[in-house]
């Protein structure tokens, strides 16, 4: 039988002790609640604390964005050609740029941009990944809304403490901004090189145009900018720029911006930048001086300080030529001789708007400007003035002097004997024969019928400056003008008889667009129309047949005067061809002769034409 099995005896579970719970009564409550309090109390007093230690700056500033800007002098067609400033800056708002150029920047330098909240994690990961990989700090993982943040509120140094910072502030823009508002500034204020602080000034800078008028090309060089901007700076390392360019072409196909395309066909077309701003200043240095100087007399302030656009008469091709002329006309006329200098002037005659002015063969060299800060003797330049004076007073082209040998006892006691230019002694002389050789015994006779003071007077309505010559010398230009003030007293001549002031200012207004002044022409009658037309007609002959046979050929109905001062020590020559006057002289800042033969009919009417024909 097999054995029986034992049955093992019940496990009885053991007795479990019955624990009695306190029910929990208000002072309980009340303790918890107050210890999580100050709990709380003291993480955020800390947390506050640390806040305050940290000096976190406050952002409001971001939000009323307002930085200093440039100046900018602008040509008559509204291109730039000098900006002044403390920093290289202009404000435009997003809707004067094309949308590819902040689609640039967001491609190349935060592509997550409109999805994260001021802080890219996965961006600062990615990049302390390579950097480990290459061994080096080569990448950094900033926002755009962190580089506004820093670039505003913080300092550059690299410090934990300072990304720490840079995080906190990012963070707290990104819930104050829209995500345009935080582009707006970014692009307005980021450092793009050669000085230039936002996209307006670098597009200026580079490539000498509007931020909105940038191709798709030239907006990729500027967002490959931001990295490294002397390194890339395309009028410093234009091979390091083509390679920068092409990766955020790349980078903006593959964040569907462009079509691949599009990125290939806008990295194909050379870069066109500009020339310099050294090159530029020795064009349009002259001009720009005096219009700085006016504005600043106008606005009250330095326009390195006013933030405004000032909008010039200024015609760029015209200055192009007038500087071309005057540096081919004296390596022409005066070859070796580099103390000869120039100006020239170009005036529209009925308006008074200066469309160029050159005071000298290169700005950079020389800032003293011979176009209005040299007072020369005028010479035969002065004498239509006095001709017009003496048709005023009833005389006309017709009537006749005798061309004879003169002898006048000055206030000094001193004999003078006055001669023409030939030496040689004409007779009855008509006064068109006498203007249009330029005599000069009929001009002194002249004078003395009629009265000097009557001619001091028309000339100061002419535009010329006291004081004015006050003797018989004064018929052959024996007093001090500025290029620019003669030439636009022959614009009487010209405009039937009605002189207009020089204007090189039209207008001045806020970088908003704000107008804060508008220039007001001065005109006023001087002649009668009969002697404007009678004068027009002689000027006319004088290029025809008399000393300014070297000016003719041009299209348009074209007269004007030479004028030379004793021993060639000035060349003048002032004319119109239509309704525009141009104006030149050349000399020695030392009153130095220019040598034999060297006079207004000889090298200062061709470089006129030259200029006046645009060909240079």
């Amino acid at each position: 039988m097999p054995p029986s099995k034992k049955k093992s005896p019940a496990r009885t579970p053991p007795k479990r002790k019955r624990v009695y719970k306190k029910p929990l009564n208000e002072k309980h409550i009340i303790g918890f609640l107050f210890a999580i309090s100050l709990v709380l109390t003291l993480f955020l007093g800390g947390l506050l604390t640390s806040l305050a230690l940290l000096k976190i700056p406050d952002i409001r500033t971001i939000a009323e964005y307002q930085p200093v800007q440039a100046s900018e002098i602008l040509d008559r067609h509204g291109m730039v050609i000098e900006r002044i400033y403390i920093e290289n800056r202009t404000v435009i708002p997003l809707s004067h740029m094309p949308s590819y150029l902040p689609q640039a920047f967001v491609a190349a330098e935060d592509s997550r941009f409109y999805d994260h909240p001021g802080l890219d994690f996965w961006s600062v990961f990615r990049a302390a990944i390579n950097n480990m990989k290459s061994g080096r700090r080569g990448q950094g993982g900033s926002t755009i809304t962190q580089q506004v943040a820093r670039s505003l509120l913080l300092t550059p140094e690299k410090t934990y403490l300072r990304k720490f910072k840079e995080a906190i502030l990012a963070w707290r823009i990104d819930t104050l901004l829209s995500k345009d508002e935080i582009l707006h500034i970014y692009l307005n204020q980021i450092y793009l090189g050669d000085g230039a602080h936002g996209v307006e000034a670098a597009a200026q800078t580079y490539f000498g145009k509007h931020a909105r008028e940038l191709s798709l090309g030239e907006a990729a060089v500027l967002a490959g900018l931001p990295q490294a901007p002397s390194r890339y700076a395309p009028n410093h390392n234009l091979q390091a720029a083509r390679k920068r360019q092409r990766y955020v072409l790349n980078r903006m196909a593959a964040d569907g911006y462009v079509s691949s395309d599009q990125a290939r066909r806008a990295f194909e077309p050379p870069l066109a930048l500009t020339g310099g701003s050294r090159e530029s200043r020795g064009v349009n240095g002259y001009f720009i001086q005096l219009v700085r100087k006016q504005a600043e007399k106008i606005l009250g302030i330095s326009l390195n300080r006013a933030g405004v656009r000032i909008i010039t008469t200024m015609d760029s091709g015209q200055q192009k030529q007038a500087a071309a002329a005057l540096r081919h006309g004296v390596k022409t006329f005066f070859p070796g001789k580099k103390e000869v200098q120039g100006a020239i002037v170009s005036i529209d005659a009925c308006s008074g708007r200066v469309r160029a002015l050159t005071g000298g063969l290169d700005f950079n060299r020389s800032a003293f400007d011979r176009s209005t800060q040299a007072r020369r003797s005028a010479g035969s330049l002065f004498k239509p003035l006095l001709y017009a004076a003496a048709f005023e007073k009833g005389l006309s082209p017709q009537s006749t002097l005798i061309d004879s040998p003169l002898s006048i006892r000055g206030g000094n006691g001193k004999m003078w004997n006055p001669k023409n230019f030939s030496g040689r002694y004409y007779g009855e002389t008509s006064l068109r024969e006498a203007l249009v050789r330029s005599r000069n015994i009929i001009a002194i006779k002249l004078l003395q019928k009629v009265g000097i003071k009557r001619v001091q007077k028309l000339a100061e309505k002419f535009g010329i400056r006291p004081p004015i010559t006050s003797d018989l010398s004064l018929a052959l230009g024996a007093t001090g003008v500025s290029l620019l003030e003669i030439t636009a007293a022959y614009s009487p001549f010209v405009c039937q008889g009605k002189y207009a002031a020089p204007i090189l200012i039209t207008g001045i207004a806020r970088n908003d667009g704000e107008k804060i002044y508008r220039a007001k022409p001065v005109e006023r009658q001087v002649l009668s129309r009969s002697v404007a037309g009678d004068m027009k007609g002689l000027l006319t002959e004088v290029i025809g047949e008399g000393t300014g046979k070297r000016a003719a050929g041009l299209p348009a109905p074209t007269g004007g005067k030479t004028g030379t001062t004793n021993e060639n020590r000035d060349a003048w020559f002032v004319g119109f061809t239509g309704q525009r006057l141009g104006g030149v002289w050349l000399g020695h800042d030392d009153n130095a002769s220019l040598g034999r033969g060297k006079n207004g009919g000889g090298v200062a009417a061709p470089i006129w034409r030259d200029f006046m024909s645009g060909n240079n």
